[in-house]
């Protein structure tokens, strides 16, 4: 009897309401079918017969779901705790991970069709009564017309069909809670969303060719992926579900508002401008393949992607270089010469084929310019998508650092900082990527036995080698977003050997530690164009993002479910509550969680409502005793005073205790995550007319409109908490970023001439 109890207190509220939903169906439909079977035919009754089918099917799917569900969660459980984890052990949580999906999906299915056998019985019944349809005496070919209780059942039963469907699309295919096997437990809830992201991603990448990652049982960049991703979901352990954290950060991007302007560290250096803008054409011309030919050309960009690969011009394919990993007619090629206007000789080198954290490149040769440019293409693959998941910190070697330990070129304070101040941290994706991408252009060749060959040189040293094709020439690498990061390191690997180097990024990753990011100031410049996510997206970004969100929605105890989705539909920017409410205060970053240059309203007891300066409604536990906050008509009362009762219980608050385990910037320990930040010269670019408001669905496209910037040199640690605005992901299309730093060269320019 315990363990019947125990069952259903694990069952989910839906659960029980569908399938008891689908027991009714089937009843009626049963009974309905068996009554006048005989009298009305068996063709006609065929449609209610699979509907009823259906329901009984879908009852056995919840049981079977039920069943692999509660395996499932039994495995985590059962595991040892350690976050080590052996292949014996993986890949049985593999197989019974992989049997409740597929019952999951199975169960989809089934609904899927219940769908639209609801459909068709509206339809149906529509016809019946639209053209009185009196054909064997029978109502939609089932029931007589003559009894009455027999028409109220097949009332009930259609609308029955139509309810199950409805609830189904929304209630999901899980039947029972998985908090009612976590509770608050953080590694399990670890270890299960380790195990759903890395099914699902080893699925998604199968289902674009990379079928081997379906395969493979050891521990690779896929699983390595998973388990950031799962520990970056584990405010599940708060008692915080995945609406909840829209809600949280809904209210966190409406009530904290954006910091004091910033002036920066000085004005942006001209001449780092100038070169930044005619070298961004490099960085975009490197996506080769149809993700940015989406944006640029959003109907057309199948003709597009065609005409810059050259496929309407076959017989010019032995005319363009040959690239590592090109497609037969060397598409990528074409597609890269023809963006940037270049004959096909200026191409030397390059590689679009990709592997586990390689970069894809194009050395050009500019005889012209007397320059060599390397341009590292940034996300475009799912390869990349991966490099760009490795996102814990990895200790530097020596030899990653080599530009600025051995450089002449590098102050000797700088240097002297490097030394002392080992071990170094980078973004471990980055490394990797780096290290590979090292050896390609410029690392000496390994021979059979696996020694270095210190005779031969690499291709970039015999192209600008003394006496060479290219002695004297200028390096200059750029890259856009992935792209840039690792451009960035690679500089800080290749300056030692080339002094006459530099490096421009745009929307590049955090990917240095603080020191390192300060000691190559002189050869790497940064370009950060407004509020793109990008320059600051790190691990520790996003957690404390996640604990200023969760902390939003704890001091919001009177929240309900219909303020969820309201403040959710608003934080997707689905409503135009912002465009018509919001004037003054932007989205802001999220390293000044506390500020609040804003009065805030909050109601006293008389009712009346006075202003509190410098009080933080999300985050200050002192001041008032209370605040109402007007959302449209919903009113949301947050206490901010704590009270005896509050403090006592706040030991065992789960989201208190998952807060405290939260990295915060300035009270660091050795056990959190190394904070990682922009390398070199960072400059920011802020339209001074922002058009935050539009949405997400015609902003895609659009460029942006605004006609004079205020760029200044910024301070990196301004980019080390993300900004929650809908401009995030649009501020980091290339093209912003290109028209941007031409117009603000076109501006001084004519402001150099009127003076």
């Amino acid at each position: 009897m315990w363990v019947v109890h125990r069952s259903l207190d694990n069952l989910r509220g839906s659960t029980i309401v569908l399938g008891i939903s689908n027991a009714v169906v089937l009843i009626l439909g049963a009974s309905l079918l068996i009554v006048d079977f005989n009298s009305c035919g068996h063709h006609n009754a065929l449609p209610f017969a699979a509907v009823t089918l259906a329901s009984a099917v879908r009852i056995a799917a919840m049981v079977n779901t039920a069943i692999a569900q509660e395996a499932t969660a039994q495995n985590i459980l059962g595991s040892p705790e350690s976050s080590v984890v052996d292949t014996a052990v993986r890949i049985e949580r593999r197989v019974r991970y992989k049997k409740w999906i597929w019952w999951t999906r199975f169960a989809t299915i089934i609904t899927v069709l219940q769908f639209v056998g609801a459909i068709y019985l509206l339809v149906h019944m529509y016809r019946s009564a639209s053209h009185q349809e009196t054909a064997n005496e029978c109502l939609l070919g089932v029931v007589s017309r003559d009894s009455r209780w027999e028409k109220n059942m097949l009332a009930v039963f259609v609308i029955m069909v139509c309810v199950i469907a409805i609830i189904q699309c929304f209630a999901g295919s899980d039947v029972l809670r998985w908090r009612s096997f976590y509770v608050t437990e953080d590694k399990a809830w670890k270890a299960h969303y380790r195990e759903v992201f890395d099914l699902g991603m080893r699925e998604a990448l199968c289902c674009l060719g990379r079928s081997k990652y379906l395969s493979a049982s050891e521990e690779d960049e896929v699983y390595s992926v998973a388990q950031v991703l799962g520990d970056l979901v584990a405010y599940r352990a708060s008692g915080t579900g995945h609406l909840e954290l829209l809600t949280g950060l809904a209210l966190f991007q409406r009530h904290v508002n954006s910091p004091k302007s910033d002036e920066g560290l000085g004005a942006a250096p001209r001449g780092q401008m100038e070169e930044a803008a005619s070298l961004h054409r490099f960085a975009e011309a490197a996506y080769t393949g149809p993700l940015l030919d989406v944006g640029r050309n959003p109907f057309s960009f199948p003709c597009a992607w065609a005409y810059r690969q050259g496929i309407l011009t076959p017989w010019s394919r032995n005319r363009r270089p040959k690239l590592k990993g090109d497609n037969w007619w060397r598409g990528h090629a074409a597609a890269f010469l023809k963006y940037l206007h270049l004959a096909p000789d200026a191409l030397r080198k390059g590689r679009v084929s990709q592997r586990r954290c390689e970069a894809a490149y194009f050395i050009v040769v500019l005889h012209d310019l007397q320059t060599v440019v390397i341009a590292v293409r940034g996300t475009e693959t799912p390869e990349d998508l991966l490099t760009d998941g490795l996102c814990k910190e990895c200790p530097l070697s020596s030899e990653d650092l080599d530009g600025l330990i051995n450089s002449n070129q590098v102050k000797l304070n700088a240097r002297q900082d490097i030394e002392s101040s080992f071990p170094h941290y980078g973004h471990s994706g980055i490394v990797e990527a780096v290290r590979d991408l090292f050896l390609q252009i410029d690392g000496s060749p390994v021979d059979d036995s696996g020694d270095i060959e210190s005779t031969q040189t690499g291709f970039l040293s015999s192209l600008m080698g003394s006496g060479c094709e290219c002695d004297g020439y200028s390096i200059r690498i750029v890259g856009h977003s992935l792209g840039g990061s690792i451009a960035s390191m690679l500089g800080i690997r290749l300056y030692h050997r080339y002094p006459n180097l530099h490096v421009y990024t745009y929307g590049s990753l955090p990917c240095v530690d603080l020191t390192v990011a300060n000691s190559c100031t002189e050869f790497i410049t940064s370009i950060v164009y407004d509020n793109e996510f990008s320059a600051r997206l790190s691990v520790g970004s996003v957690l404390r993002l996640r604990a200023a969100a969760l902390r939003a929605l704890s001091q919001d105890q009177k929240t309900d479910n219909a303020l969820i989705f309201r403040l959710a539909h608003q934080f997707l920017f689905l409503n135009k509550y912002l465009s018509n409410r919001v004037q003054g205060p932007q989205p802001i970053e999220a390293g000044e969680y506390t500020q609040n240059p804003h009065p805030v309203q909050y109601k006293n007891e008389e009712g009346g409502k006075k202003e509190l300066d410098n009080v933080s409604p999300l985050l200050d536990e002192a001041g008032a005793k209370s605040t109402a906050i007007d959302i449209d008509s919903c009113n949301i009362t947050s206490s901010l005073e704590p009270d005896d009762s509050t403090v006592e219980n706040s030991l065992d608050d789960p989201v208190s205790e998952f807060l405290e385990t939260v990295p915060e910037p300035d009270n660091s320990s050795d056990q959190d995550p190394a904070e990682l930040f922009i390398p070199g010269l960072v400059i920011h670019i802020v339209p001074k007319k922002n058009n935050f408001l539009i949405p997400m669905w015609r902003g895609w496209g659009a460029q942006e409109t605004a006609e004079s910037f205020r760029v200044y040199v910024a301070d990196r640690q301004s980019f080390r908490d993300m900004v929650v605005c809908p401009s995030m992901f649009l501020d980091h299309l290339p093209w912003r970023c290109r028209n941007a730093l031409h117009k603000i060269l076109a501006n001084q320019d004519l402001g150099l001439q009127s003076e």
